[in-house]
């Protein structure tokens, strides 16, 4: 008979694809991941995991067992709620899941409000640049731009927020200020790695100008944000980062901009858990106040 805790890791590993990222996720080394998936692997007598240059990759038992993994994941999480006080209780953690830069450039600098009413709740905040699967548990909350696809998910329309073109006072010295469409087409640009966008509602840019001259391009929106900062060329950046910057100037004002809408969802069996309940309504509130700010009505207080 295997060890469930043997199948954590394993689910872990399955997830991350290295060692050190599925220890980090579970709070171990990556060794104790290693041995454990050995001895899951021992038990069950056949080989899990591949390893290749991109990391552990999962065989024909491995992704068979994955199955069987995360159904017993989905049955563990109904027990733990279903006997936390029935739920309700206005404690414990909840993870919240969410694109990196709105997650590390808005959001983390707003959950204190949250602890100075919920001091027994702790948010575990979870930002990455494709998608976060609530399905699979790896968040409880997930706040996302377009509506997220999975089965028995609760989705609700929160806001939306403003992108425009951004530059520096630098590059506009050096390069000039675009006064039309046209002269901006001209322009250089930063923006995504096309073959690397798993999210569709990322690619603004292109929704706007057919063939922008990109000079720089990162998988992460953080990373364009600093090199805007840095002169190499326009962004196209939220108003949840750019707007509230004194060392960017917007471009075109609002002639040229584009929205996109917030989404809040979580898994129906957590609808009735009071602590995530509490996050929820904290998001929601959060966001619905700061929409004049975050649609470009009203002009953000500059930092």
């Amino acid at each position: 008979m295997f060890n469930w805790n043997d199948v954590v890791h394993f689910l872990a590993l399955a997830r991350q694809r290295n060692l050190a990222s599925a220890g980090k996720r579970l709070n171990v080394d990556d060794t104790t991941v290693g041995r454990r998936v050995r001895e899951l692997e021992a038990s069950l007598k056949t080989k899990l995991f591949a390893r290749t240059k991109s990391g552990f990759t999962l065989t024909d038992a491995g992704r068979r067992l994955l199955v069987h993994a995360e159904a017993m994941e989905t049955y563990a999480r109904e027990i733990s709620a279903d006997f936390s006080s029935s739920g309700n209780e206005l404690s414990g953690t909840v993870r919240v899941g969410t694109m990196e830069a709105f997650g590390s450039l808005y959001l983390a600098g707003h959950l204190s409000k949250l602890y100075q009413t919920q001091p027994d709740i702790t948010v575990e905040l979870v930002t990455a640049s494709n998608w976060i699967n609530l399905t699979k548990r790896e968040a409880d909350l997930l706040i996302s731009f377009p509506r997220p696809n999975g089965h028995r998910l609760i989705c609700k329309r929160i806001g939306e927020f403003q992108l425009r073109f951004y530059a520096t006072p630098g590059y506009i010295d050096t390069f000039g200020e675009p006064k039309s469409f046209p002269q901006l087409e001209k322009h250089r640009f930063v923006d995504y790695i096309p073959d690397l966008v798993q999210i569709q509602a990322v690619r603004w840019l292109s929704d706007i100008l057919r063939e922008p001259n990109v000079v720089f391009r990162s998988s992460s929106l953080v990373a364009q944000y600093h090199a805007v900062l840095a002169g190499q060329g326009i962004g196209m950046l939220p108003s949840f980062i750019a707007a509230r910057d004194h060392r960017l100037k917007p471009i075109l004002g609002r002639t040229v901009s584009a929205k996109r809408d917030f989404w809040l969802s979580l898994h129906e069996e957590l609808a009735h858990v009071g602590r995530v309940l509490e996050v929820e309504r904290f998001l929601t509130n959060l966001i619905q106040n700061d929409q004049p700010f975050l649609t470009g009505k009203t002009p953000w207080p500059i930092e």
